[in-house]
């Protein structure tokens, strides 16, 4: 896909998106300072199916208010307790009881690693395909302590926020760091990320979580990506600098990933730890825990 039909699509999905919201200082602070990053752009520019669109923000007042204004919207829609927090370090996230998440009944994930891409024949059929065929256009349906799905194909990240450059170093693949600005419409293609994008190849540049990264890679490699042995000796020198006994690291390396088994990892060591304040967490507990949940 050429860069106006890219830049066109963007436009037009944001524009529907930010009228579909009531709350009018809401869409204010949405309209100005929303950033669309991640795999939506690699997909358009191979031709692919995209499978969601990846809403970061440029500051915290924005992420606060779209937290609170999409948690409220889930909690009148499914009779929910949900709420958002601030925390000291800056982080803004959605706190949900029990299990970590919540769904509305009957959601499902509907991307598949296994599933085909699906070529767009022009501006109009992509823009058509991804709209809403029923139901209340963008409405909340998934939640988690880092991101607020909605259908359309919208995820809202909550976990991280600021400017391009600042959201991309949390970032790990260097194809994955285009980027559309709302507030001016530019579209941002680095070279380096299109190079690796015509050669699909995985390069990694660097995350703060690179147990994650290393993990990502495989859903990758299934769609037909590279990677060389050099990119996973990178990822395990910088795995080497985390302590993953410690339960907080290794949640927070598990960001994004198979979350709900995952998820089920960490409870259950929590739990233990809990229950036994002598309990020291090792490698035989984890790979039971591990073996037990991913059978």
């Amino acid at each position: 896909m050429k860069r106006k039909t890219i830049k066109a699509v963007l436009a037009k999905k944001h524009a529907e998106f930010v009228e579909s919201i009531k709350d009018e200082e809401v869409q204010r602070l949405v309209q100005k300072n929303a950033i669309i990053t991640g795999g939506c752009i690699t997909s358009m520019l191979l031709n692919e199916k995209v499978n969601d669109f990846d809403y970061y923000f440029t500051n915290k007042e924005t992420v606060l208010a779209v937290a609170r204004y999409y948690v409220d919207e889930f909690n009148k829609r499914n009779d929910y307790n949900a709420r958002v927090e601030e925390m000291e370090s800056g982080r803004v996230r959605v706190v949900v009881q029990s299990q970590g998440i919540a769904a509305e009944e009957g959601f499902e994930d509907t991307e598949s690693e296994d599933e085909p891409a699906t070529l767009f024949e022009d501006d109009e059929s992509t823009v058509g395909e991804l709209k809403e065929k029923d139901g209340d256009k963008y409405r909340p349906v998934f939640l988690s302590s880092n991101a607020i799905t909605l259908t359309g194909k919208i995820q809202l990240v909550l976990r991280f926020y600021g400017e391009p450059d600042e959201i991309h170093e949390n970032y790990d693949y260097a194809h994955t760091k285009c980027y559309w600005r709302a507030e001016n419409g530019h579209l941002d293609l680095p070279a380096s990320a299109l190079e690796a994008i015509l050669a699909k190849e995985l390069i990694y540049t660097g995350s703060k979580y690179p147990l994650a990264s290393i993990i990502r890679s495989k859903k990758f490699v299934q769609r037909g990506w590279r990677i060389n042995a050099g990119q996973f000796v990178k990822m395990a020198l910088h795995l080497n600098e985390m302590d993953l006994k410690d339960p907080n690291v290794l949640e927070e390396q598990l960001t994004g990933v198979d979350f709900a088994y995952f998820q089920a990892v960490i409870n259950s060591i929590k739990k233990r730890m809990e229950e036994d304040e002598h309990f020291k967490l090792d490698n035989a507990y984890l790979f039971e825990v591990i073996n037990r949940i991913f059978d």
